[in-house]
């Protein structure tokens, strides 16, 4: 009898978790696509230094605030370029892209309209400083529906360190145990799980490379249906 092929991580049942009272979000890569606009970005910015942006660097980038994750890049190809300079020059280069590539991830906003009608609160916990996030929400139409938008600002320890989602926790005032993280990074997964919350990974792109222990699922996208039970709610229709 030929061998199976094996079965994909996101078709595994997850195991049994406790019902979350709150939901969290990621912001790039999760909710709006900007993840892969970053990759553009910084492909770019390497470029007119003559440098690559290899898969190895975007995964040690990924998921951690600006600052830090440029400061990687730096590192990486021995830069001469400030932290500061590279930050003002990826504005600029992002900003252009924002205007015409900039829109929700699948089953996102099906997601937030499902929380919203089922009274569940959710709120976002990002990487991001605070006026890009609010920037980029309010371009899609989502800044008004969160409860809350947690950035870079208002942590001292960026992702993989839990504080972003401890903190959240406390925004929606449940305990970690009982707050689903839906997460796109493996650095992001890393800082919900240390949290104590239920993380659940939705990699796309690139990072599907990424492994995700301690999640209790790997989820296909916003739209899985997966996601939907374990919160207790009524899948969304397909369109």
């Amino acid at each position: 009898m030929p061998a199976q092929p094996p079965v994909p991580p996101s078709a595994c049942l997850p195991e049994p978790i406790p019902a979350p009272r709150g939901v969290c979000f990621d912001l790039d890569g999760l909710l709006v696509n900007t993840e892969e606009l970053y990759q553009d970005v910084g492909t770019e910015l390497l470029r007119r230094r003559g440098k690559p942006f290899e898969p190895e660097l975007l995964d040690r980038m990924m998921g951690r605030p600006q600052r830090v994750s440029l400061r990687i890049m730096i590192e990486w190809h021995a830069l001469d370029d400030s932290v500061e300079t590279l930050a003002q020059e990826t504005g600029e280069i992002f900003r252009s892209l924002l205007e015409t590539r900039l829109k929700p991830m699948p089953g996102a906003v099906a997601l937030i309209d499902s929380l919203t009608a089922s009274a569940v609160p959710f709120g976002v916990a990002t990487s991001s400083g605070p006026d890009f996030a609010h920037d980029v929400l309010g371009r899609v139409g989502l800044l008004e529906r969160m409860g809350f938008v947690l950035t870079c600002d208002d942590v001292t320890e960026g992702k993989p360190h839990p504080e972003i989602y401890l903190a959240a926790s406390g925004r929606l005032g449940v305990p970690p145990q009982r707050m689903l993280v839906l997460e796109d990074s493996h650095n992001g997964c890393r800082a919900a799980v240390a949290a104590g919350a239920v993380a659940v990974a939705v990699p796309g792109g690139h990072s599907h490379r990424h492994d995700f222990p301690g999640a209790a699922f790997i989820a296909a996208s916003l739209a899985d249906p997966r996601i939907y039970a374990a919160l207790g709610l009524a899948a969304a229709e397909s369109s």
